[in-house]
């Protein structure tokens, strides 16, 4: 999948379930520098309320939070990591 040019990184955890969504969300965000985007591919549900939440309970930036064009269940969030 092509990196937007709004993010340094992108991951794609739609495919996975609680709690290694944010697993998976944790081990990209640890392996990028401060000041970098991370953008995630997310469901509704337990990911779309955890994973925002629980990267700002770790200090990082949400920048936003959106729905994916023609995806319904689908979201991008993009987080500047700390």
């Amino acid at each position: 999948m092509p990196i937007p040019s709004d993010c340094d990184r992108q991951i794609d955890i739609t495919d996975k379930l609680c709690p290694l969504t944010f697993v998976h969300t944790r081990l990209a965000v640890d392996s990028m520098k401060s000041g970098t985007v991370l953008s995630i591919l997310l469901k509704k549900g337990e990911p779309l309320e955890n994973v925002p939440r629980s990267l700002q309970e770790l200090g990082h930036t949400v920048l936003s939070l959106k729905p994916v064009d023609g995806s319904p269940d689908s979201y991008r969030l993009r987080v500047k990591v700390s």
